[in-house]
């Protein structure tokens, strides 16, 4: 089988009034040890802190290392008076602090309010392939399914202390970004590597790090980065999302075997079922990955499933996900959870609040909190790891 690991970027909340701190410095500045000991490290802005896994082999392994991440950073945000919450915007409005490093000072300089306001939280799966040559051929062929990834995960309703309208406002804030969102069909290693240098020779971007792709051929891994997803609030969430990439990842090189062409959709559908499943999720309709059509998203979500049936059962994870996607229908997806919590502390209060106001997207983050470390034992920061290295970039 396949390894596969992940990154998570978490908020740092105040576990009071829930809003975002600046402290991922100080919260870094407890361990001696580099990032590929600790499986923490920094991102763009001073109020997250990112969590790595190691290469895992299966879904009880990987969900044991993202749990264990969590705890660690909860940990060390204790020490300080703060938490972490795996909220992939922050409810509560914020001055944002970008974290102390030229790259990032030059960011901001070139790319103004999009660098500024720029505290989304994402959830990135690595899967190992053989060789970038794969990488592209898996690229080419799971484009057209990634959408329904971003609905599973959506977890940013709110946006600077307001409702958005959207399940994942983070995939609207992130594709501000030049090279963000789906590409196009590349055929080749060769042609791959063209589409980046030409964007890279154009001066938009800065470097390589700012490939944004949905998914991408992994710059410091033997592996494919699928990108799309918000970091999940509940760690087994999490790990199943990761399981279904690694399934798109075998699959697809099965096709590739087979001989199968990656179905030529335009770039342009593939942004509409981006945008569909960011802003409603769960909840209405998704476009159907066979003819882009809407589809009540459940029924788009067991055809996924069904799509990847034949690797997932001879992987022993079908049951698994099975379970895991029922589940995750049952209940919603992270965002609805945040819009019920915020129900139920405003119904609570008298009067009624009708709109959340910023006691109100407190409780939402005190949720949060509450489920981002669920799960995790006192033991989990005992366990010592190898971590995936990882060049610090957004």
């Amino acid at each position: 089988m396949r390894t596969f690991g992940v990154e998570e970027e978490l908020l740092i909340v105040d576990p009071v009034t829930g809003a975002p701190l600046a402290l991922a410095d100080a919260l870094l500045a407890g361990h001696d040890e580099p990032a590929t000991a600790t499986g923490l490290s920094q991102e763009l802005k001073l109020e997250q802190i990112e969590t790595q896994t190691r290469p895992c082999h299966t879904y009880a392994e990987l969900l044991q290392q993202i749990r264990r991440g969590r705890a660690m950073a909860d940990e060390a945000a204790r020490q300080h008076g703060a938490r972490v919450a795996a909220l992939a915007t922050s409810p509560l409005a914020s001055t944002t602090h970008t974290t102390p490093d030229p790259r990032y000072a030059t960011m901001l300089d070139h790319f103004g309010i999009i660098a500024t306001e720029q505290l989304t939280c994402g959830f990135h799966v690595h899967t190992s392939v053989e060789s970038p040559e794969e990488g592209v051929v898996v690229l080419d062929h799971i484009r057209d399914k990634l959408a329904v990834l971003t609905a599973l995960s959506a977890n940013s309703p709110y946006w600077r202390g307001l409702p958005s309208g959207f399940d994942s406002y983070r995939t609207q804030a992130w594709n501000r970004w030049p090279t963000s969102g789906p590409s196009s069909i590349f055929g080749s290693l060769t042609a791959y590597r063209r589409v980046v240098q030409r964007l890279l020779d154009t001066g938009v971007i800065l470097d390589e790090g700012m490939i944004y792709f949905d998914a991408r051929v992994s710059r410091n891994h033997p592996t494919v980065e699928v990108r799309v997803a918000d970091v999940c609030l509940r760690a087994e969430d999490a790990a199943l999302i990761a399981v279904l990439v690694r399934a798109l990842v075998e699959t697809a090189s099965l096709e590739m075997l087979d001989g199968v062409d990656p179905t030529p959709v335009p770039t342009a559908l593939l942004r509409m079922a981006g945008w569909r499943a960011s802003n409603s999720g769960l909840r209405g309709d998704l476009l159907d990955f066979g003819d882009f059509r809407p589809q009540p998203a459940a029924d788009v979500v067991w055809a996924l499933v069904d799509y990847l049936s034949p690797v997932l059962d001879d992987q022993g994870e079908l049951t698994l996900v099975k379970a895991g996607i029922a589940g995750i229908l049952e209940r919603g997806n992270g965002a609805l959870e945040q819009r019920e919590a915020a129900t139920r502390y405003g119904d609570g209060r008298n009067p009624p609040v009708s709109q959340p106001d910023a006691e109100t997207l407190a409780a939402v983050v005190a949720h949060a909190v509450k489920e981002t470390v669920r799960g995790t034992a006192a033991n989990a920061l005992k366990i010592p790891t190898p971590m995936m290295t990882r060049v610090r970039r957004p």
